[in-house]
């Protein structure tokens, strides 16, 4: 199943991909920062939408 981790400050694509990664591993990958838009990203899921992806 496909998995999109984005930023929720920007809409950066942190993660894409088929391959299940933890939000906590993909946080750690980006220094808990958002390459774009330098918000901090966070490990406590605040606002998590999961949702089928239409290819």
């Amino acid at each position: 199943m496909p998995q999109r981790v984005i930023c929720q400050g920007c809409s950066y694509v942190l993660y894409e991909g088929t391959e299940f990664n933890s939000p906590g591993e993909i946080i750690q990958q980006y220094n808990c920062t958002c390459p774009k838009c330098g918000k901090r990203l966070s490990f406590l899921p605040l606002d998590i939408e999961v949702k089928p992806v239409n290819k």
